[in-house]
């Protein structure tokens, strides 16, 4: 027990360490992101940072599989170029000891990392979705000022209403020019799709006016309800409608880019494990050579398989690739680990043979 907790504290330490250094990475970058969507007025400042919070689970599902992984590379790394691993050696301690005692807290990070990507990250995505709902409702009246004339959309519709209700959500005697369209209205709403995400803005009781262009003709149209289209859903809020569905729904659709959601939460679970088979057998290092010799084929061999699996994820929601495909590619990467944990035994037990 003592040697197996100086090798998790180790371990752990030194991930506690690459966890945070990618946290700060990553966040830094989104908020860099969020306060440019502030300043433009997308989005409100209030929410920047509440929606930064309840974007870490989504974070750290990705960080936490990649920090154990370097982790154990530098921790016995560090073992192996300071022969303290041969010293373990000397006393008895074998390699598939010290693999299993690796494999307890990769356990562990298997949990949690399940914990987040299943539940704690579709829960924070959700809760972000509704953020932006109410949001994306309130944007386009917060920058009306009633008795004014105000470009919106780009300066291509012009809009007009006479007052606002207290909270700003409803608009009364209404005009809006966009392009050859003039409409005018008692009063206007507005409301998102629950389907597509889409803003429109409701008109109840107007008329719409079509001019034909170098001409003087129009026609004209009586209405009790119009809907007008304010601005379709972002593409990142459509991929944050996806992420914040619950796993137990995701099993029942046969959608495929439900389907490649499912895959991706349940791939960052199996990456673990895969991960740390393959850096168990890197991290053993000459010491002339230092911790560092095989942290970069390592770190290639990692990216290739995050980007194959985020690559097939896309593939899979237009319906261009077989889910066989993905589950194909933890068993190449089982394989690879498998052989780089076997490979030298093999190798070494050939040459006794051929010397006899």
């Amino acid at each position: 027990m003592i040697l197996f907790r100086y090798l998790a504290r180790d371990v752990l330490s030194t991930m506690a360490a690459v966890t945070l250094v990618l946290l700060m990475i990553m966040m830094s970058g989104r908020l860099i992101q969020q306060l440019a969507s502030a300043a433009a007025g997308e989005v409100s400042l209030e929410i920047v940072f509440f929606t930064l919070l309840l974007r870490m689970p989504s974070f750290l599902e990705m960080i936490l599989p990649m920090a154990l992984f370097i982790s154990v590379l530098l921790a016995y790394g560090r073992m192996y170029a300071e022969n303290e691993m041969t010293v373990l050696s000397a006393t008895g301690f074998s390699e598939n000891r010290l693999l299993g005692y690796t494999l307890i807290p990769t356990f562990a990070v298997m949990v949690v990392v399940g914990f987040f990507s299943l539940y704690l990250s579709p829960t924070g995505a959700q809760k972000m979705e509704d953020l932006y709902r109410k949001q994306a409702e309130l944007t386009e009246f917060e920058l009306l000022v009633p008795g004014r004339f105000q470009s919106t959309k780009k300066g291509s519709r012009v809009t007009y209403t006479e007052s606002l209700s207290a909270d700003k959500t409803e608009m009364n005697h209404v005009f809006i020019a966009d392009g050859n369209t003039l409409l005018v209205a008692e009063r206007g709403s507005q409301y998102v799709s629950d389907e597509t995400g889409s803003r429109f803005l409701e008109l109840h009781g107007g008329r719409r006016f079509d001019i034909t262009p170098d001409s003087l003709q129009y026609s004209v149209l009586d209405f009790e309800k119009y809907g007008v289209k304010i601005a379709d859903e972002p593409e990142e809020r459509k991929k944050l409608r996806r992420e914040a569905i619950p796993t137990s729904e995701l099993f029942d659709s046969e959608h495929p880019k439900f389907r490649a959601q499912l895959l991706w939460r349940i791939s960052l679970i199996i990456m673990v494990p895969v991960l740390i088979l393959i850096a168990f057998p890197l991290s053993k290092v000459n010491p002339r050579q230092g911790r560092f010799a095989r942290m970069f084929p390592a770190i290639v061999l990692f990216m290739v398989y995050i980007s194959l699996l985020i690559a097939m994820r896309g593939m899979i929601e237009k319906k261009g690739f077989p889910e066989a495909g993905l589950w194909a590619l933890h068993l190449i990467y089982l394989a690879i680990a498998l052989a780089l944990l076997t490979g030298p035994g093999v190798l070494r037990r050939l040459r006794l043979r051929a010397m006899k």
